[in-house]
């Protein structure tokens, strides 16, 4: 824990509201976007294991 000899000027204080809340919204827009993006994704995963489990069909087939 730190102990400041004297308070915050609130120019300091603003200064670190801005910080936080910049920082807010950036997390918040990640993780809209990763919300966002998540199922194409899973599309693509899906897509991936059927090809993967018709290959092995077709070569156990053979």
């Amino acid at each position: 824990m730190v102990l400041w000899s004297y308070p915050p000027t609130p120019k300091q204080l603003a200064v670190s509201a801005v910080f936080f809340v910049t920082g807010a919204a950036l997390f918040a827009v990640g993780v809209h976007l990763s919300f966002t993006n998540i199922a194409p994704q899973q599309a693509r995963t899906k897509a991936r294991g059927e090809f993967v489990k018709q290959r092995l069909r077709k070569y156990l087939e053979d």
